[in-house]
């Protein structure tokens, strides 16, 4: 496959949104570890989410063959990108909706701002949409005097703390029912005193709390899971119906997408409406599925607008190796079932995406260097490839995206670093059977005890693991002195 024009430039992508701290991952993580609460909440809730997504899944005879299929489905989408945009393009604008093109994130957000204020409105309700924080869209409203209110549940509790979302489903995974009640008591207008921590008063506080916006909006932003490019339609997908309120409610309606979340037809749309909800809530089917196509006078929004999103992902797209990051659907699967994030959660991050797959595409989506430490911030386990509905082989990826800094360093320092010393001295160590026999009969000569560290600047190494003792009797000693010699 070759990288597909899409008519503009393969721009690195500028503007906010992509990283919400200063800190490596190694330094947010050793903070994050250090948080008994938060740990405590994530077990709790990703364990809860691996069980029941594993019950649904096992109900699903070609659970595989779906997972191929979407797969092929997606690769083949990507191959002839510029076609299907240009469709969706086409039928959208034939059915009264208008498609604006953003290079970046600041080009989406100087969109979106201007036709919010030939609105003149000054709020905003917002469906649930990553993409709409990969850009840092609430900031740029904020600072033209627009307020932008988050409907989704969780999202509206991460929003009243200033906080930021820590899981791709569900972004406050890292509270319990305890700290919301707290957050909405000391944020959330007009609560009851006596609100307490059962999650049916939550969720009525916040159901009254957000009908107000509901019926006063006159403009909704949302993302998009999915858009047929056969028919210009777009798809929302949730669990609550909050974002059904925004999509039929107001009067003008904004969806920012990114490019890659296009599919050709709805035959193929059939797959992901299978893959997604098993992998993401472990449910058989999406409680909501909102389509809309166009504008229907007298029926819902009557101004459409889609403001479909580069900010990196054509160069993503050019990258052979790296473009099936794109192919991700945000289920979240991978960020369930990974050892890493279970334990530092998604601040650790530093990322809108976080997880194993915001491990791959952030350092895409804005270059490797600008977030260095994210290929490292895995054991390459492989779980997240089990777990991928469209089968991403994020480990490959990993090492992949850790190769190219590697060469961005050597491009910088012309000395080697320590490990570069010493993976160059196992490589010659190891390419000679003579060699290598040598260093192993060395290792036993100077055995260490076990849990003993090593001398720097190998000290790095021991500081966080035992050291294993060499074998007394090794695979060569066993051939050399088996009874079955020819």
């Amino acid at each position: 496959m070759t990288p597909v024009d899409l008519g503009m430039p393969m721009v690195a992508p500028r503007g906010v949104g992509h990283l919400r701290g200063e800190q490596s991952f190694p330094d947010a993580a050793r903070t994050a570890l250090g948080n008994e609460q938060l740990r405590r909440n994530l077990g709790h809730a990703t364990s809860a989410i691996r069980a029941k997504r594993l019950r649904v899944v096992a109900e699903v005879d070609d659970w595989e063959q779906l997972r191929r299929a979407g797969e092929t489905i997606k690769a083949a989408t990507m191959a002839r990108l510029d076609e299907h945009l240009a469709r969706l393009e086409q039928a959208v604008t034939a059915r009264g909706g208008v498609v604006h093109w953003a290079r970046d994130a600041d080009e989406a957000n100087r969109i979106v701002t201007a036709l919010v204020r030939a609105t003149g409105c000054d709020e905003v309700v917002k469906v649930k949409s990553m993409t709409t924080q990969e850009i840092g869209l609430n900031e740029a409203l904020a600072d033209a005097g627009i307020a932008a209110y988050e409907t989704d549940l969780a999202e509206l509790i991460v929003q009243l703390d200033n906080d930021q979302p820590s899981h791709i489903l569900v972004p406050a995974i890292h509270r319990n029912r305890r700290e919301i009640r707290d957050i909405f008591a000391e944020h959330m207008p007009g609560v009851p005193a006596d609100l307490t921590d059962d999650p049916h008063a939550l969720a009525e506080a916040a159901r009254l709390h957000l009908r107000a916006k509901f019926l006063s909006a006159r403009v909704a932003v949302s993302g998009a899971n999915f858009a047929i490019a056969d028919t210009g339609t777009l798809l929302v997908v949730e669990s609550e119906g909050n974002g059904r309120m925004c999509l039929t409610l107001p009067e003008t309606l904004i969806t920012v997408m990114g490019i890659e979340k296009v599919v050709p037809s709805w035959r193929d749309l059939e797959v992901f409406l299978q893959l997604l909800p098993r992998s993401s809530t472990g449910e058989r089917m999406n409680p909501y599925t909102s389509a809309w196509t166009g504008v229907t006078p007298g029926d819902g929004p009557q101004e459409f607008h889609l403001v479909l999103l580069d900010n990196g992902r054509t160069a993503t797209l050019a990258d052979e190796a790296g473009r099936s990051a794109l192919h991700c659907i945000r289920c979240s699967a991978c960020l369930n079932v990974c050892p890493v994030y279970e334990r530092v959660g998604g601040h650790a991050y530093g990322s809108v995406y976080p997880g194993p797959i915001g491990a791959v595409l952030s350092p895409q989506l804005t270059g490797v260097e600008d977030n260095a430490s994210l290929p490292y911030a895995s054991s390459l386990c492989g779980a997240c490839f089990d777990a991928c509905p469209v089968r991403i082989d994020i480990p490959a990826m990993l090492v992949h995206l850790r190769a190219r800094h590697v060469e961005e360093r050597e491009k910088e320092h012309r000395l080697p670093s320590a490990e570069q010393v010493a993976m160059a001295a196992a490589a010659w160590t190891m390419a000679d059977g003579r060699r290598f026999a040598r260093a192993g009969r060395g290792a036993r000569l100077a055995r260490f005890a076990r849990g003993r560290r090593l001398p720097p600047p190998l000290s790095g190494w021991t500081a966080s693991r035992d050291l294993p003792d060499p074998p007394q009797h090794t695979f060569r000693d066993w051939w050399r002195d088996r009874d079955d010699q020819p």
